[in-house]
């Protein structure tokens, strides 16, 4: 294949905002990624809605930029379905002159001392050989960075326990406004049949979202722990567990919730939610407390107000610290910054972040302005011949301002 300026490795959220960034500035771009679309955890494993992104008293817009844009196109096809995002990541990577090749995955690198050179990808066609100026990694589960032997950490500091893995289901045919009624009471039975060990579930409640159609009810209520998914057998036992527990959840809704009599099951994501795996040791880690101190950092490239929010990675409950009012903390350009090469960074899920941090930081409008701002430092690194941990992160800044993102 062709030399590229940036090889993506993903193409989440992160990895499309980072494409589309990059290539807009003069960058010839790759995306590899694993499956048949564009949206990773979005269209993969559908991940809806979008979490809180505006400040909560005066509804400051937190996550803008190309993250904006991509909800500007979704209203424009007119459509409240979460699957014409697909439609939009197509368009967005193909006018900025973006190739990808889908189904494709990295199993192998090629490094010289702080420059990663290129990377081995396994295609439908065979074995590729893919060479980049610079490389990303916006894989979520840190693919790129654990290959390329980069410091990483799995799951929180104590044990290791990664947070719970989710597959989110739908249901049609719900008579909505007569479930909301039900709600309550639904987990109340729910609760007690979890004490008499008739559901498997260890959540604690019923979490579900509106939104997709008059009738059709959205549930991420399904929770796996104790599971590692980057592991290769556990991760596939929790894809099977996760299918019982939605076939559990909506039988149960089936029989003892009158909205759901004629309820259908309609859709289950083809890929499990996965909330925490490898996260970088970068430059910097960025820590709950800073997000709870609301530290601002000189080289800030995201700005964002998501709860720091951990579902318990061994079983039942979840905590939240939520920010209030104008609050908001600050994500640095050194949290995407490896500290052993010199041409890569990563965006997204698979950041330089603590337990805590992470647990905020993770959601998908942050991700892509992560994303953006990653697909900025190279164009600046480019544009200079500085390298990424030379790079002048106030110009990142300011063309990111200039792009309409929000770095203050």
């Amino acid at each position: 294949m062709k030399r590229y300026d940036l090889l993506v490795v993903g193409g989440g959220i992160a990895g499309v905002a980072a494409a589309v960034s990059a290539a807009r500035q003069g960058l010839t771009v790759l995306i590899v990624e694993k499956f048949g679309c564009l949206g990773g955890a979005l269209c993969n494993s559908l991940v809806y809605p979008f979490m809180q992104h505006r400040t909560l008293e005066s509804g400051k817009l937190l996550s803008d930029g190309i993250f904006g844009e991509i909800k500007k196109r979704h209203a424009d096809y007119g459509e409240a379905s979460w699957e014409t995002f697909k439609f939009v990541f197509d368009d967005m990577v193909t006018e900025a002159g973006v190739d990808v090749l889908f189904h494709a995955t990295v199993f192998q690198i090629h490094t010289d001392g702080r420059t990663l050179k290129a990377v081995s990808v396994a295609t439908k066609s065979g074995i590729v050989e893919c060479e980049a100026r610079y490389f990303l990694d916006a894989s979520g589960d840190g693919e790129l960075l654990m290959m390329a032997g980069c410091d990483y950490q799995l799951g929180r500091e104590s044990d290791g326990f990664c947070q719970p893995m989710t597959t989110c289901f739908r249901m049609s045919g719900v008579d909505i406004e007569r479930f909301k009624q039900e709600h309550e009471e639904l987990i109340r039975l729910y609760n007690q049949q979890q004490q008499e060990g008739r559901i498997r579930n260890p959540r604690e409640n019923i979490l579900v979202f509106y939104g997709q159609g008059k009738d059709i009810l959205h549930l991420n209520t399904t929770r796996v722990v104790k599971l590692n998914p980057v592991d290769a057998v556990e991760v596939s036992r929790a894809e099977m567990e996760a299918r019982r527990q939605v076939w559990e959840m909506f039988t149960f809704l089936k029989t003892h919730a009158p909205s759901c009599k004629n309820a259908e099951l309609i859709t289950i994501a083809n890929h499990i939610g996965v909330r925490e795996s490898r996260k970088l040791k970068g430059v910097y880690i960025l820590t709950g407390d800073d997000l709870r101190q609301m530290v601002h950092f000189d080289d800030t490239i995201a700005v964002a107000n998501y709860s720091i929010d951990i579902h318990n990675p061994t079983g039942t409950g979840t905590t939240m610290y939520k920010f209030e009012k104008d609050n908001y903390y600050y994500i640095p350009y050194r949290s995407l910054l490896p500290k052993e090469y010199d041409n890569m960074l990563v965006a997204g899920r698979c950041l330089s972040a603590d337990h805590e941090a992470h647990s905020a930081a993770r959601v998908m409008p942050t991700c892509a302005c992560m994303g953006e701002a990653a697909g900025t430092a190279f164009a600046v690194s480019n544009d200079t011949g500085a390298t990424l941990h030379a790079v002048d992160v106030q110009e990142v800044r300011r063309r990111l301002t200039c792009a309409g993102a929000v770095v203050d």
